[in-house]
């Protein structure tokens, strides 16, 4: 069964930092391209960072500079570094998988709150 597990969200100070994890289990992921989402309340759940599975990154404009995507291909899991919170950081972050083998094979995790007290 494929899983993909985040933890690592909470309550910071607006200026703090938190690190997001995500341990995917169940299949290969080495090629997957992972990403995190976020989706605030009355908000659709938007891309935050991306990273294929050749290492490539890719982030939303309001988060360059502050966040950094990673993987550990050995331990199955992707980062996500999250510096300079802001309030409007605020959201449930969601763990995200795709792989393209004969289809594409999507794959979400349960999400982790992070709150950004100004």
């Amino acid at each position: 069964q494929v899983q993909l597990v985040e933890s690592g969200g909470g309550l910071v100070q607006a200026g703090g930092s938190l690190r997001l994890s995500c341990v995917a289990s169940g299949r290969d992921f080495r090629s997957a391209a992972m990403g995190w989402y976020r989706q605030a309340p009355g908000n659709q759940r938007e891309l935050v960072a991306v990273i294929t599975g050749g290492d490539s990154t890719n982030y939303v404009d309001s988060v360059k500079g502050r966040f950094t995507i990673s993987r550990d291909n050995a331990k199955n899991t992707v980062y996500l570094q999250m510096n300079s919170l802001k309030p409007e950081d605020t959201a449930v972050y969601y763990c995200n998988a795709r792989i393209q083998i004969s289809r594409t094979y999507v794959y979400w995790g349960q999400g982790t709150q992070v709150t950004v007290a100004s």
